[in-house]
């Protein structure tokens, strides 16, 4: 049996809720807060929320400003096009590794599990459920890699790119090659292919680049 998920701490609670006010907008890049004005919009006390900033700082969604409170980061273009590089090699270094670790069905099963999930998700047109199997998929990617450096890697930077999917999650097309996408690099790595693994997922984050670097410059969503 499985043991029961350990409850949040309220620091991980704060974290969790600035980024998600980040990631909608409510935080809108570029704006400045005060750390007691954030705990009153969380209806938390200032300890729990000045150590979520010092997390969120780490991760580059914000800066923090001693004794002016914190400005939630803002990025450019070229910015996301080399954190898409950089996560482009470290994901597909981790497919490559996962098809070689041999890993069973049973292995294998929160993969598949987030893939049928997108699939389920697109039927409905759900883009927001698309959005978190997407993110459990290749959070999986990177675990199954097993390097912890990679990892830790990519924890910090895919936020980022998160938080630019989240402003154009309803402006792009039905993310329908995606999950052809997924399925493949599933497939390869079941199969033991660590060439076709590797590759398939670096063609598939290139193309993730460009719609997302082109829908942010065709709207104005991001600094030029």
């Amino acid at each position: 049996m499985l043991d029961a998920p350990k409850p949040k701490t309220i620091t991980t609670q704060a974290m969790e809720k600035i980024r998600q006010l980040i990631f909608d907008g409510k935080l809108a890049a570029g704006s400045d807060h005060l750390e007691s004005e954030l705990a009153d919009r969380l209806g938390m006390s200032r300890t729990p929320v000045r150590e979520a900033t010092l997390i969120l700082a780490q991760q580059g969604l914000l800066e923090v400003r001693p004794r002016k409170g914190v400005r939630i980061s803002t990025l450019s273009l070229r910015d996301m096009a080399e954190i898409y590089s950089v996560l482009t090699e470290l994901e597909s270094l981790a497919a490559e590794e996962a098809a070689n670790a041999g890993y069973s069905d049973v292995d294998l099963k929160t993969l598949k599990q987030s893939i049928e999930a997108m699939e389920e998700a697109l039927e409905r047109e759900d883009r927001e459920a698309w959005a978190m199997a997407d993110d459990a998929f290749h959070d999986e990617l990177v675990r199954l890699g097993g390097n912890s450096r990679v990892e830790s890697i990519v924890s910090m930077m895919a936020n980022q790119v998160r938080r630019a999917r989240a402003m154009t999650l309803f402006i792009r097309p039905l993310p329908v090659k995606s999950n052809e996408d997924h399925r493949a690099v599933y497939s390869a790595i079941k199969e033991g292919d660590s060439v076709r693994a590797r590759d398939r997922h670096r063609s598939h984050r290139q193309h993730a680049r460009e719609v997302l670097i082109e829908l942010l410059e065709k709207h104005k969503l991001f600094q030029i």
